[in-house]
């Protein structure tokens, strides 16, 4: 790849002899002596045995393709496209993967099971960049690719459920749009003022407080609980603005533990975003973007491959899917235009014109197989929910929506491509989870409100969720009809993220307690009385059935 200037990884005490083995052009990865299997990145314990014999070891540079996404989209200014990220799966091992980019070829002459071997790029002394390239020397036809892993639930732990204890008393959502220039926390108190009042709660009664992902940069975050608490004068008993919680609506389980627990009564939850203000803010000059030092974290292995986004990861698993299910993008063109049907009643939403599925497949490409009506929209907004005591429910002047089950399993790597590359990762733990807290099976639900940060996200969960097996979800989406408003199983009827905007995750909750309610004018869901929410769109995720009091 020429003309290309890469982000430069930070090496870590874990990987620096990772980055640096490739000096004599031989690939080396972690492995264990114990039980023989090879892993990446580098980790002290063998994620198959748990032994602790664990040490880099040199291995033939030969792998197959196991999914790819060919990237149209700028994210580095220095790294322009046309160019392959991928995954590939060593011969060794093929738990063992590197994510990459496909040298030495066109993009379009990549695919699924390509045989390729590596190749190394030099951009200091102390990194030594694993590309890959076709392998003149392979056999003929396609390299074998991994099955895809099953995962089972835990029995629940305890005839006890948290869920009993709780309900959800109140929402509230500000201004949603696209540049509003207004500051977050603004946007924060007015969610927060407005389900407060849902709840008929007065401020000095919130006794908990719980957010995602707390202070963060990027238009992500108005500041977290901190910020929250002084700009209302709050005092709460319970605080939470944790980042690693079950999907961002683990910050709303999280407060339901706390109320289960007798910690508090009333907790306030909430989530901003203001993504869209901070983007142009950037473009414009008036604010300094985050320093570009080395690639740290989980991008330390993403970015020197110009593997910025998510959209480019969950491309992967989306080809692989498609390679494997012998689809093509028929059901995310279905799910993207069902979105825009339910934006279309929705007056709040911020793309309400019609979509086709003539103009879905004609849209600029993003990142294969993901077209600019497969992303969801960055906006900027704030969502509020309350969460409280299930005595004090009825006591309130709206219908409380009550929890039926709570979905929180981890049952797969938290990766986006060490493990089963067929779903989103991390779709299918928590969905199996959460029909072990309840009597209720697919077949109750009455509408469904799953994250669609891309279209293959609301695939995975529809799939994971068991509405229909591996691979059927393009005969179970039926065009669009299973899914509209009127069909067996509604999906997103406020137009989801991909058109309503990206709330990221609390928007689910908020729609799921509207149709609850009997609340979503224009977009009503005839008799709901149950509703399944999703959030996360990779790792971790969590997963709500929420139910009608009455």
């Amino acid at each position: 790849m020429t003309g290309v200037e890469r982000p430069l990884p930070q090496p870590t005490l874990a990987s620096a002899a990772f980055w640096r083995s490739g000096a004599d052009d031989v690939l080396r990865i972690t492995h264990c002596a114990d039980c023989g299997r090879y892993f990446h990145p580098p980790l002290p314990v063998c994620p198959s045995c748990r032994g602790r014999a664990v040490g880099l070891a040199p291995v033939s540079g030969r792998a197959v393709v196991v999914g790819f996404s060919v990237n149209h989209q700028t994210w580095l200014p220095k790294f322009p496209p046309p160019y392959v990220v991928a995954v590939v799966a060593l011969a060794e091992d093929d738990r063992a993967r590197l994510t990459t980019n496909i040298v030495g070829c066109a993009p379009d002459e990549v695919h699924i099971g390509l045989r390729v071997r590596v190749r190394f790029e030099r951009l200091d002394d102390d990194v030594h960049l694993p590309l890959f390239e076709p392998d003149p020397e392979a056999a003929e036809g396609p390299g074998p690719l991994p099955a895809p892993r099953e995962v089972r639930a835990p029995a629940r732990a305890s005839a006890r459920k948290y869920e009993d204890r709780v309900a959800l008393t109140g929402v509230g959502q500000s201004r949603v749009g696209r540049r509003l220039m207004t500051d977050p926390l603004a946007l924060t108190v007015d969610a927060c003022l407005a389900a407060v009042e849902d709840a008929g709660l007065d401020l000095d009664e919130i006794d908990g407080l719980s957010t995602y992902p707390g202070p963060s940069p990027d238009g992500m975050s108005e500041g977290g609980v901190t910020a929250l608490t002084e700009a209302l004068q709050l005092r709460p008993t319970w605080v939470n603005g944790a980042r690693e919680v079950p999907g961002q609506i683990g910050s709303i389980t999280a407060g339901m533990l706390a109320v289960a627990a007798g910690l508090c009564r009333h907790v306030l939850c909430f989530r901003t975003v203001w993504e869209s203000s901070h983007g142009a803010l950037v473009r414009s000059g008036s604010w300094q973007a985050t320093s570009a030092g080395r690639a740290t974290g989980m991008f330390e292995f993403r970015a020197p491959f110009g593997a910025m986004s998510a959209a480019q990861w969950i491309g992967c698993h989306a080809s692989h899917y498609m390679h494997r299910y012998g689809v093509g993008r028929e059901a995310l063109g279905a799910i993207a235009v069902t979105a825009r049907a339910g934006a279309a009643r929705n007056p709040e939403a911020l793309h309400r014109e019609p979509l086709t599925l003539d103009a879905y497949y004609a849209a600029r490409t993003i990142t294969t197989p993901f077209g600019l009506y497969d992303c969801d929209v960055p906006c900027d907004g704030a969502v509020a929910v309350v969460v409280s005591a299930v005595e004090t429910a009825y006591d309130r002047p709206r219908p409380p929506v009550l929890v039926e089950s709570v979905g929180t399993a981890v049952l797969e790597r938290l990766s986006w491509d060490q493990d089963t590359l067929t779903r989103l990762p991390q779709s299918h733990g928590p969905s199996a989870h959460l029909w072990t807290r309840t009597d209720l099976t697919p077949a109750d639900v009455d509408v469904a409100l799953l994250y669609d940060g891309f279209t293959f996200n609301a695939l995975s969960w529809i799939e994971g969720l068991g509405f229909c097996g591996p691979g059927e979800a393009t005969d179970f989406i039926a065009g669009g009809r299973t899914i509209a408003l009127d069909g067996d199983l509604p999906l997103n009827p406020h137009g989801g993220q991909l058109s309503a905007g990206r709330l990221h995750g609390y928007g689910f909750v908020r729609e799921a307690m509207m149709q609850l309610r009997g609340d979503a004018h224009g977009r009503q869901v005839a008799g709901a009385r149950v509703a399944v929410v999703t959030a996360g769109g990779g790792v971790p995720s969590g997963a709500m059935l929420l139910k009608r009091a009455t």
